[in-house]
């Protein structure tokens, strides 16, 4: 079995993600949702629209969100918009908040924890996406990547309370560790499959916190800054961050490695190569 090829470029610039896009190969079919992190309020870290518009305006790709499951300013649709615009995405791209109208219910074959996902309804209105995600540490699942931007990210605020809580939605914040992580990996897995593979996934390696985008107080970045890197496999690249981040000559990795073990966060990847929609083995490709 060929491993899965990761790129990666040290340089942070959209001229960089755009490289790697073309680097990809793909050409992502009809209507393309661009799955990003708005951003909560308050935040310093997360990615600003400007370096996103680039790849964005060359996928043509409509900026998509769901509702969040917890307090803050992007629980409602009404204060999702209101971030939206603040933070500026509305100047660059079309946004559609996935969930305003509802959600629909996505089936999990032989999933580890859930066997059903719930995301918004506009889902129906796109025949691929480009997953844009912004690697760093997180309070919950040790580090946020692909397979949380594609799980989390795409879920409806049920949704994310449904794969929180491991199919429980009432245990949201109590639910066991470990089931959460595969539920994470489980839910992304329906995400791949409903658009048929048609899926390209970017990391950008900046600004990384301990802490996620979500967090409307979070750390200030503890680790120098890394790369952006691409790929056709979520579970490859994820593991392809985590381990560049081991691999980092620089003090602060260890307050992030210390993030990532303490949450297990490693587990999402092992149980997402369990479902087999990727691999942990890879090929690193650099670029200039």
């Amino acid at each position: 079995m060929n491993k899965s090829k990761v790129y990666l470029i040290r340089e942070i610039t959209s001229e960089a993600v755009m490289k790697l896009y073309e680097t990809l190969g793909v050409e992502l079919p009809g209507k393309v949702a661009v799955k990003l992190h708005s951003g909560e309020v308050g935040n310093q870290n997360f990615i600003r629209p400007a370096f996103w518009k680039p790849i964005i305006d060359k996928v043509n790709g409509t900026i998509v969100e769901c509702n969040t499951a917890y307090e803050g300013k992007r629980n409602s649709t009404e204060k999702h918009w209101e971030t939206m615009k603040l933070h500026g995405w509305t100047d660059i791209a079309t946004v559609d908040i996935m969930d305003e109208d509802g959600e629909i219910e996505l089936p999990i074959e032989n999933g580890n924890q859930i066997h059903k996902n719930f995301v918004g309804d506009h889902i129906k209105n796109y025949n691929s996406m480009l997953v844009l995600s912004h690697f760093k540490g997180h309070p919950m699942g040790g580090f946020g990547g692909a397979i949380k931007n594609l799980s989390i990210g795409v879920a409806s605020s049920h949704g994310k309370a449904y794969i929180h809580g491991a199919g429980v939605e009432e245990e949201i914040w109590t639910a066991d560790h470990d089931s959460f992580l595969e539920s994470m990996a489980d839910a992304a897995s329906s995400v791949i499959k409903y658009f048929d593979g048609n899926v390209a996934y970017i990391n950008v390696m900046c600004n990384m916190s301990v802490d996620c985008d979500c967090c409307e107080v979070a750390e200030d970045p503890c680790i120098k800054d890394i790369g952006v890197l691409a790929s056709l496999d979520p579970i490859a690249l994820d593991q392809a961050c985590v381990d560049l981040v081991y691999q980092a000559d620089d003090e602060g990795r260890d307050h992030l490695i210390e993030r990532i073990e303490s949450r297990n966060g490693i587990h999402t990847v092992e149980a997402a190569a369990k479902l087999g929609y990727g691999s942990r083995e890879y090929e690193l490709i650099e670029k200039n």
